[in-house]
């Protein structure tokens, strides 16, 4: 342990305790608890896709004006991301890891009810606000209490997206076509109903009886968030994480942590005290002889520092970001990365489904059929994050060429979906674009939290998530005014924005692609 500072001292000890411990009981709970918190990310993500055809019929708001639908369901994703990615190293995993999914539960029971379009734009940001918290907490958890052999977890924790996207496409299949206005959302003469608010009274119209399909969806969503809620909450008892608790200076409760852990898992810690107080700091608390990252200070000094003192401590967590020139280039890269990578997924989940609907229906397939296409593209998401994981676990090249070659195949499958039209074609290319995508951001996702100490890991993850998802506000805004003109326009937009994500990639300092996480 020579050269490393007290912290990191303390925490490769910890490292190690969970390293004889192995994946047990505890470790996998932690796993596909998290990975819900992925799932109900793109639950919602999905299904604005999918409902705003239904809810534009009713509604009568303008193809622009659907826009405003996921952006601000992405402005909640943005507070959320920033507010809980921050306090996450403030107040602890342990609140952050239960109220996200709570807030997302009760806004999102509520989100079926409104039959305004302000209502719905309003409960959405809530929403976001709730669900945005998951991912940099839910990784950045997961990485905490894993032995280091089983990183690659963090990479397949992405699973949960594309299963989130198929069981969202899937309610959606069995509900919004059947309980749509008229037939699919035709009238007798084939036409699609306008809203009842234009047309002449006695004229057939989509009305809100008619027209439940949407309303059922999100009641289920929101119902699958509180049985998640119910899960952590009652069922499981979460562990504060021991590594927050260490650079918290709360030594004594990070060691009854793991014992707590150990008991769980059938085993026993053989960690005290005793082996952290014979631990001396070998020089400044910043920066670390090993692998360059820098660690905040730790340790017993900082139990009952003054306001002052607590106000120094914070503000040089958020200066570990660009500590030296290696670390700014990383969260630079990092933050761009996540600028783009939002900026095109966002718009292929938003309006891909509405362009497929529209490309569909000029070759004449009927909503049913499409709506069952969305459930064959999404599945294929999961293979894609098998194989993501699978890359993150080669040494050296696993994570960053993984990611270069997985977002530029997206971006190629963007350009292509706007050249073709035959339902087999749409498909096809809708599969490569939802396979690379899953892959890219099952490594994305997983690499983050790596490359950053625990004492500002959250953070770190939190602020990249929150500028992807302040891009996330204006793609779909522009997107959806490309898409009131013609369909590729959306399209060239996300392609041209993922391949600025295969470049960052390309440019990131590769000793920082898969160091040791303190």
């Amino acid at each position: 342990m020579e050269g490393l500072t007290l912290y990191e001292k303390k925490a490769l000890l910890v490292n190690r305790e969970l390293d004889s411990h192995g994946m047990g009981k505890y470790q996998w709970y932690i796993f596909f608890l998290c990975g819900m918190g992925y799932m109900v990310d793109l639950l919602y993500a999905q299904a604005f896709g999918l409902v705003e055809p239904a809810l534009k019929q009713e509604l009568g708001f303008s193809t622009p004006e659907s826009g405003n639908i996921f952006s601000s369901f992405n402005a909640g994703l943005a507070a959320g991301a920033f507010v809980w990615g921050v306090l996450v190293d403030i107040i602890g995993r342990q609140y952050a890891f239960n109220l996200t999914v709570l807030i997302a539960s009760v806004f999102g029971l509520c989100l079926g009810a409104p039959s305004n379009y302000n209502g719905i734009l309003v409960l959405t940001a809530f929403v976001g606000f709730g669900v945005g918290g998951n991912i940099p907490i839910d990784t950045t958890i997961t990485l905490e209490f894993l032995p280091q052999n089983r990183r690659f977890l963090l990479a397949l924790l992405s699973i949960f997206q594309p299963i989130g996207v198929v069981v969202c496409s899937g309610i959606a299949y069995g509900f919004v076509p059947k309980y749509a206005c008229g037939n699919g959302g035709l009238g007798a003469d084939g036409e699609l109903l306008k809203a009842c608010s234009q047309v002449a009274a006695g004229q057939p119209c989509c009305d809100k009886a008619s027209n439940m399909g949407w309303r059922y969806l999100l009641f289920t969503l929101g119902a699958i968030c509180l049985f998640v809620f119910f899960l952590r909450f009652v069922v499981f008892r979460f562990q504060e994480s021991p590594k927050y608790l260490l650079y918290r200076g709360k030594d004594e409760k990070a060691v009854q942590v793991l014992h707590n852990i150990a008991k769980f898992n059938g085993r026993q810690s053989t960690l005290t005290m005793e082996v952290f107080d014979a631990l001396t700091d070998e020089g400044t608390s910043v920066g670390s002889g090993e692998t360059g990252k820098p660690i905040l200070g730790a340790g017993t000094r900082q139990l009952k520092p003054s306001f002052g003192q607590k106000l120094k401590i914070e503000l040089a967590r958020y200066r570990l970001l660009f500590s030296n020139a290696a670390i700014t280039r990383l969260t630079i890269l990092v933050w761009i990365t996540y600028m783009f990578d939002y900026w095109g997924f966002s718009i292929a989940g938003s309006l891909l489904p509405q362009i497929l609907l529209n490309k569909n229906r000029a070759i004449e397939v009927s909503t049913a059929r499409t709506y069952r296409n969305y459930v064959i593209i999404y599945i294929c998401g999961i293979p894609g994050v098998l194989l993501g994981a699978l890359m993150y676990g080669i040494p050296l090249v696993g994570r960053q060429w993984g990611m270069v070659v997985s977002s530029a195949l997206m971006g190629v499958s963007l350009f292509i979906f706007s050249a073709i039209n035959t339902e087999a074609s749409n498909v096809g290319i809708n599969i490569m674009e939802y396979f690379f995508q899953s892959m890219f951001n099952a490594i994305l996702y997983g690499w983050t939290p790596e490359a950053y100490p625990a004492p500002i890991r959250g953070t770190a993850c939190g602020v990249a998530s929150f500028w992807g998802r302040l891009f996330s506000i204006v793609s779909p805004l522009i997107g959806a005014h490309l898409l009131a003109k013609n369909d590729n326009g959306p399209l060239y937009l996300a392609g041209a924005g993922v391949f600025v994500c295969t470049i960052c990639i390309m440019l990131m300092p590769r000793r920082l692609m898969g160091a040791k996480s303190y």
